[in-house]
């Protein structure tokens, strides 16, 4: 039996931080306490001064495998992820090809069974025509159904209202949605080309993908969802209009629609574009100082209840390209953590707000058995943090395969130390370990 004792950490969970010890026996967290006796047969972590949280479980990730293993794998994204804390992910289905049927989910979870160094779900991907496949959908193991609402990185656009309404009403998934209006980005498009050609400044993206082309998509999607009874959860929300569409008066637990704000939303704005670039790209788009003040302020109300990274990983020379060419996504989820701390630092979050938006949140709004807390009989997926450790995000210590960072030059205070997979330690003062110890997530749906 392998044993594991930590002690002495602040631990941060359920809404509290207290000095305590953790006993982790094989894969399972035994014991939480103030004072716990060390065990003769226990590997002692001694950490004083150290934050100890949940593993962080990401709720958006692109991978990139199969298809696009050239931007990253499985195994080298999941790899970042354990040494950014985070522990669990839900990986998205505009791989290549498309996960849009049983078989092509199948093979996914198969890859991440042998190359995972994290514990790992991969989402079905909807189309205009593939209802009977989403309806096979097994809800124990599979964390729910993507729909591209708006054109992004990848052809799954569906835009069918008959089909729309027909997977709403048919699915008990949550169905996770990417929301922009894509004729809304047509016209946006076509007006900026007749004004600059092909050379579209970076600067213009949050004004091509605009605040309406959002609003109309997210405003469309919640009304949907309100007249079908479905479980609708909006991914990345970029804009202060759509905080008007989300309820913060019920516990998670009660909510049928629900939120989602990602790292890069809250850390960069479009003034960002002159110096970033195309490394700062996303769709939706990064947008004012004024949409990112209104999305904190509906993170810390409970109006946007989880917090995500959508990693989507580009080699530079792709991203080195023209605007029109260049695609969007950039890789966040070893810096994600790290990121938040920060915003810890500058007055913007708690810790504890901090692990219920990264951890608490995710886990109870998609069911996921036994992760997400740190208490006796759950997973010992756990993250220890030294915080006041400075470092500075450089191209020697970025773990992307795609090797860059929007980070780059960034100096954070905090530092992750440790990050334990299934009671594995999967990573530990700059090395990770090389046993993939991830898991498949399982959820307590019926």
């Amino acid at each position: 039996m392998s044993k594991i004792i930590i002690k002495n950490a602040t631990i941060v969970n359920e809404g509290r931080s207290f000095v305590g010890d953790v006993l982790i026996e094989n894969e399972y967290i035994v014991a939480v306490d103030t004072f716990l006796t060390t065990p003769d047969d226990a590997q002692l972590i001694d950490a004083e001064g150290l934050w100890l949280m949940p593993g962080m479980i990401d709720d958006q990730v692109h991978f990139r495998e199969p298809g696009l293993t050239h931007k990253g794998t499985i195994a080298s994204e999941s790899r970042a992820a354990v040494a950014g804390g985070i522990t669990s992910y839900m990986e998205q289905p505009n791989t290549v090809p498309n996960a849009v049927t049983q078989d092509l989910l199948e093979e996914k979870y198969q890859i991440a069974a042998t190359d995972s160094y994290a514990n790992y779900s991969f989402l079905m991907g909807g189309t205009n025509t593939n209802l009977e496949e989403l309806l096979k959908t097994n809800p124990k193991n599979v964390a729910g159904i993507k729909l591209f609402l708006g054109s992004s990185t990848g052809n799954m656009l569906v835009d069918n209202t008959e089909a729309l309404e027909q997977i709403f009403s048919s699915t008990p998934l949550i169905i996770d949605v990417h929301c922009e209006d894509e004729t809304t980005i047509r016209a946006n498009l076509e007006e900026y080309k007749q004004k600059y050609g092909n050379a579209i400044p970076v600067s213009a993206h949050h004004l091509i993908r605009s605040t309406e082309a959002c609003y109309l998509s997210s405003s469309k999607a919640v009304a949907l969802a309100q007249k079908t009874g479905a479980k609708l959860h909006v991914f990345h929300l970029s804009t202060a209009k759509e905080m008007a569409l989300f309820r913060n008066d019920i516990p998670l637990r009660e909510k049928k629609i629900t939120a989602e704000v990602c790292i890069h939303h809250l850390w960069f704005t479009n003034d960002d574009y002159e110096t970033k670039g195309n490394s700062i790209k996303w769709n939706p788009a990064v947008k004012t100082a004024a949409d990112r003040e209104a999305l904190w302020e509906a993170l810390n109300d409970d109006r946007i209840d989880v917090i995500a990274t959508d990693h989507a990983p580009h080699t530079w020379e792709e991203k080195s390209k023209s605007y029109l060419d260049a695609p969007s996504g950039g890789p966040l989820v070893q810096h994600a953590l790290v990121a938040l701390l920060e915003a810890h630092y500058q007055g913007r979050i708690s810790v504890e707000k901090i692990v219920q938006k990264m951890a608490h949140n995710p886990a109870i709004l998609f069911q996921v058995e036994k992760r997400g807390y740190i208490k006796p009989g759950f997973f010992a997926d756990l993250v220890l943090v030294n915080p006041n450790d400075p470092w500075t995000v450089n191209k020697e210590n970025i773990l992307y395969h795609c090797g860059w960072s929007p980070f780059e030059g960034t100096t954070f205070k905090a530092k992750i130390t440790h990050t334990f997979v299934n009671g594995h330690l999967a990573y530990a003062n700059g090395v990770v370990s090389e046993k993939r110890a991830g898991k498949r997530l399982l959820f307590d749906r019926e």
